[in-house]
């Protein structure tokens, strides 16, 4: 009987491709931790994940910060802090990943006023201070920039960091219509109906910064083809900012607001902008005008911009004081100017007696307050005057070729039909950096708005120099 017990000693026949062992997993190197499985119910939202730290950037804005903190003491916001966060996020992730960095252009455009900011910190007679100054400079208008150009990768990820500033906005401006209608808010001619949300009636233009902003986003998407649904939510958010705007009675805002709404409407074609401008005027003139919604107080502000010699607005008169201040340090430091951070030592020195000592604030939960004027309130004349014409045409011309550049790109997608999803984001783009640049003729950095500033220039940058797509990395792309 033969045996059924197999002889050992015979070779085994040759296993074929599916019969070899799997080989064992090899273990991860030493240092390095293996990566996090994400849950099912999670994946779908894997690629917002390197959107976050500059959504919480945007939306810590919306945290209470007490009166004064960045204006006067220096301190540093929740908002501040989350800029940093971003900034070492995608310093990160570019070592990590090894992406490529900026290209030659975006860098240049970018990174050309860091030269004015070190010339003028240089030159400073207070280092301290020529120090802190570059610091904040470079990280308003090179580093956060910089860091969400980096960071965004294509049309949807800057309508998510977009569609988080008109949360912001509709937030803030919830708040601040509610101080006009019980009373509550800063005061204004006796009153305390001032709208400035959670920022306090010491950053009276921050609401009405971040409305400005959120207002011409949900204009950009609403102007722009697409989905009927998005179009009318986003009409919806921007007539919802109109309220808020208006109480908040800023008149660099209102004026910042139509100036890039306007070109935003005429950008998005002509036939549908001679519609709209005539709505617009229709309303316009049915509210104030017959309704008299608020016609005498939205009116005497308005004629306040130019009345200068004629019984001038008390903050007109400090205003054009403070211009002239800063022109007459510019002339003596032309090159150069007084160094960064020095415009409050420099200040008494070259304004006239017709300065006041301070501006008067209250309401909002603060009792009265004289708050110093710490600044011309002209970013291009507070540039000019700290950072002289070096430092001023640096950053003026960073902007300028943004601005060309963005408005440029725009027109190449609307000749290409390429209007469905892109023409938002450029209009977008256009619309807040062209805003900006006017609002800059009677504002300047300062308040905790400033770092959504940061953010807006890296969103239209993004726009302006078109990066194009990253190389293939560790994050989905969705």
């Amino acid at each position: 009987m033969a045996s059924t017990i197999p002889d050992r000693r015979a070779p085994a026949p040759a296993a074929g491709p599916a019969a070899r062992p799997a080989p064992h997993p090899r273990p991860p190197r030493p240092g390095r931790r293996p990566a996090l499985a994400l849950p099912d119910a999670l994946r779908p939202y894997a690629w917002l994940a390197p959107l976050l730290p500059a959504v919480a950037t945007v939306l810590l804005l919306a945290a209470p910060v007490a009166s004064g903190d960045v204006s006067a003491s220096g301190k540093v916001t929740p908002a501040d802090a989350a800029s940093a966060v971003l900034v070492l996020t995608c310093a990160v992730r570019l070592l990590r990943a090894r992406r490529r960095l900026l290209s030659p252009a975006a860098a240049l455009v970018l990174g050309a006023p860091l030269a004015g900011f070190a010339v003028a910190a240089a030159t400073s007679p207070d280092p301290g201070a020529g120090v802190a100054g570059f610091l904040r400079y470079a990280q308003v208008f090179v580093l956060v920039p910089a860091a969400v150009v980096l960071l965004l990768r294509d049309r949807r990820d800057f309508a998510v960091v977009a569609g988080s500033i008109v949360a912001l906005a509709l937030v803030q401006g919830a708040v601040g219509v509610w101080q006009y209608a019980t009373g509550t808010g800063a005061s204004y001619a006796g009153e305390d109906i001032r709208a400035v949300g959670t920022f306090g009636p010491s950053d009276v233009m921050d609401m009405a910064t971040v409305v400005a902003y959120g207002l011409l986003v949900a204009a950009a998407w609403a102007l722009a083809p697409g989905p009927r649904r998005v179009r009318l939510a986003a009409l919806g958010c921007a007539a919802a900012l109109l309220a808020p705007l208006t109480v908040s009675f800023s008149r660099g805002t209102w004026i910042a607001t139509a100036v890039a709404g306007s070109a935003m409407i005429v950008l998005a074609g002509r036939r549908q902008a001679v519609r709209i401008l005539g709505v617009l005027a229709a309303c316009a003139v049915l509210l104030v005008g017959g309704c008299g919604v608020g016609s005498q107080m939205i009116g005497q502000r308005l004629a306040s911009i130019t009345q200068v010699t004629d019984a001038p607005d008390p903050s007109v008169t400090d205003r054009y004081t403070l211009w002239a201040a800063a022109l007459d340090m510019w002339r003596e430091h032309p090159v150069a100017g007084v160094g960064l951070k020095r415009f409050p030592e420099e200040r008494d020195g070259h304004a006239s007696l017709a300065l006041s000592s301070g501006s008067d604030t209250a309401g909002a939960g603060q009792v009265f307050r004289r708050e110093p004027l710490l600044s011309p309130h002209n970013m291009y004349l507070l540039t000019l005057s700290e950072q002289g014409l070096v430092g001023c045409a640096l950053l003026t011309g960073s902007w300028a070729a943004l601005l060309a550049a963005g408005v440029a790109r725009l027109r190449r997608a609307a000749v290409r039909g390429r209007r469905g999803g892109p023409a938002a984001c450029g209009l977008a783009a256009v619309g807040l950096l062209l805003w900006q640049c006017t609002d800059f003729l009677y504002a300047d950095i300062g308040g905790p708005s400033t770092v959504l500033t940061a953010v807006l220039l890296g969103l239209t940058a993004w726009w302006a120099l078109d990066p194009g797509p990253h190389p293939p990395g560790p994050e989905p792309r969705g």
